[in-house]
């Protein structure tokens, strides 16, 4: 049965993937608005078809499957994902106001971590003991993992395509980038949908499994997986505009040729840690491929103030999200003693 506080559960984590599309929509479509292949109306409707499309093709959910396994079944309770869910909220939307590029993903991870880890020690347990750490460390390591691969793999494209277009004239070769960009740029938010919408699929697949309306192990609801596509794709199209003039151009300029690298070399990168079912970030994945692409023109082409910026940002999502994951727990279950408890 459908619980008020499940509803609310499910309405917030809806909202959360409406967040990450808007706060998340630069990732895919800066490069191809700053280099004025598409104006921003039109690339955030391209995005977001590509958003939704990865619905059809991302069937065996293993990122939702990740994330459903961060917190320790026993200390799961709505209360815990409320917590969770208030706290990556309110992070995601302070980054979005000041235009930094922080991880969606893992803010939804340090919430739900910290509230889990909050209601261990309300329990009497070792906070610890609430977090499965094996899920956590990967995700953790492809902090640093996910922008090294993707400029590794931002270099060799480029590399490539260079070579490729050695002997066309300037004017051909931008003109064919230009058109390059339209399928680069689909292939990131394809990708980007399929990576990041999983992630509240399973928080809102164990937030009814804590209601007791699923079991573990039930198939998950296909309305689950299409409400979550559609909610991503919908804030993709309202845009995020502070965090696309930062992706565009402050970390380094960007043509053409070098979005149909940086974007392709992304989308490759979402594509395998997909595979493998590893939550990563699409902003510091894209991140490092627009850093590659700026580093094969010389090294000052970087903006490097602005890119230490992000990775503190980056290093500190994760911790601050999981403190204010367990302040706001702690709130709840003081003024609402058992809330949570079905």
């Amino acid at each position: 049965m459908l619980t008020p506080l499940l509803i609310v559960v499910i309405v917030l984590a809806i909202g959360f993937d409406y967040i990450n599309g808007f706060h998340d929509a630069a990732n895919s479509i800066a490069t191809v608005v700053s280099t004025k292949v598409l104006t921003p109306f039109q690339a955030v409707l391209w995005a977001a078809l590509f958003n939704f499309a990865a619905y059809f093709y991302f069937t065996d959910h293993k990122v939702a499957n990740t994330i459903a396994k961060t917190v320790v079944e026993n200390f799961i309770t709505l209360e815990v994902i409320l917590a969770g869910l208030l706290a990556a909220i309110t992070w995601n939307l302070f980054t979005w106001w000041y235009g930094i590029p922080s991880s969606s993903s893992h803010t939804l991870v340090g919430g739900f971590a910290g509230a889990g880890m909050a209601k261990a020690g309300t329990l009497g347990f070792g906070i610890m003991s609430a977090i499965n750490l094996a899920p956590i460390l990967k995700i953790i390591a492809f902090i640093v993992l996910a922008p090294v691969i993707g400029m590794f793999i931002s270099v060799i494209i480029s590399i490539i395509l260079l070579h490729l277009s050695k002997n066309a004239r300037p004017s051909v070769a931008e003109k064919w980038f230009k058109k390059l960009q339209l399928i680069s740029s689909a292939a990131l938010s394809f990708t980007h949908g399929g990576n990041d919408a999983q992630k509240v699929m399973g928080i809102i697949y164990v937030a009814m499994v804590a209601a007791k309306v699923l079991k573990t192990g039930d198939t998950m609801p296909e309305w689950i997986p299409f409400t979550c596509y559609a909610a991503i794709s919908l804030g993709t199209m309202s845009g995020g505009w502070k965090i696309v003039k930062t992706m565009g151009s402050k970390i380094t300029k960007v043509n053409a040729f070098e979005g149909v690298a940086a974007e392709t070399a992304g989308a490759v990168t979402l594509g395998i840690t997909e595979h493998f079912g590893i939550p990563v970030s699409t902003t510091h994945t894209i991140t490092g491929s627009i850093v590659g692409v700026g580093l094969l023109k010389r090294v000052s082409a970087v903006r490097w103030g602005v890119t230490v910026s992000l990775l503190w940002a980056w290093v500190l999502t994760i911790p601050v999200s999981a403190v204010l994951a367990a302040i706001i727990f702690k709130l709840v279950d003081f003024f609402f003693p058992g809330l949570g408890v079905v």
